[in-house]
């Protein structure tokens, strides 16, 4: 029998159970994001598979939506593709930050879709100048944009963290714990916390002539 010791010695994180997730697109689409070391590889999912990816499948939809200003809020996909909740919350317009999920009602409302994978390496700062933009847009149109991803709780988050640190020129502490306090479930991956703590925004008054270009 071995000891303690040695176990850890002789471990290898390559014995380690690999993780994926599994998504359903609207139009019944699936793909499964599986990572492997530091990096995520994505699949078009043909079949029905019977081994387990790691994670316990909630069939519920989450339309909780987070309300950071009155024309910015946060949610998932769930929310961005139930058509009472996008009336309710009087939306106009949809920023969708998510990868492989389908835009539901393209000529009700005005989108912009820019895939992003939720992953540590992924360079989330360098999406925050477009989509600042078009929230600079709804904003100005007097709309309200629901900016979502797939969970609502990373990518999304990151966004609009970014957005208030830019355009309100507040710190990360602050700007996180306000959308945290709107949407509780918010919880960005780690690559993405240190990129937006590492931000050093344009002034607001810089960054919204760049949001007029």
């Amino acid at each position: 029998m071995q000891s303690l010791a040695q176990e850890i010695k002789s471990f290898s994180k390559n014995n380690l159970r690999k993780q994926c997730t599994r998504v359903t697109t609207l139009s019944g689409r699936r793909i499964i994001e599986t990572w492997k070391g530091s990096t995520v590889h994505v699949v078009e999912d043909t079949g029905q598979s019977e081994t387990p990816c790691g994670y316990v499948q909630d069939n519920t939809w989450d339309l909780q939506v987070g309300y950071i200003r009155p024309y910015l809020l946060v949610g998932s996909q769930d929310a961005a593709h139930d058509f009472g909740t996008l009336m309710k919350y009087k939306v106009t317009h949809i920023l969708n930050v998510a990868y492989g999920v389908e835009n539901a009602f393209q000529e009700l409302f005005v989108y912009k879709t820019l895939s992003i994978l939720d992953q540590p390496d992924t360079d989330i700062i360098s999406y925050l100048q477009e989509c600042s933009q078009f929230i600079d847009k709804a904003k100005a149109e007097k709309g309200v944009v629901l900016v979502h991803c797939n969970a609502g709780v990373s990518r999304s988050v990151s966004i609009i963290t970014g957005y208030l640190m830019s355009r309100e020129g507040q710190s990360f502490d602050d700007a996180f714990s306000l959308v945290k306090s709107a949407r509780p479930a918010s919880c960005p991956n780690p690559g993405f916390l240190e990129q937006l703590k590492n931000f050093k925004p344009q002034s607001s008054t810089q960054a919204n002539g760049l949001g007029h270009a």
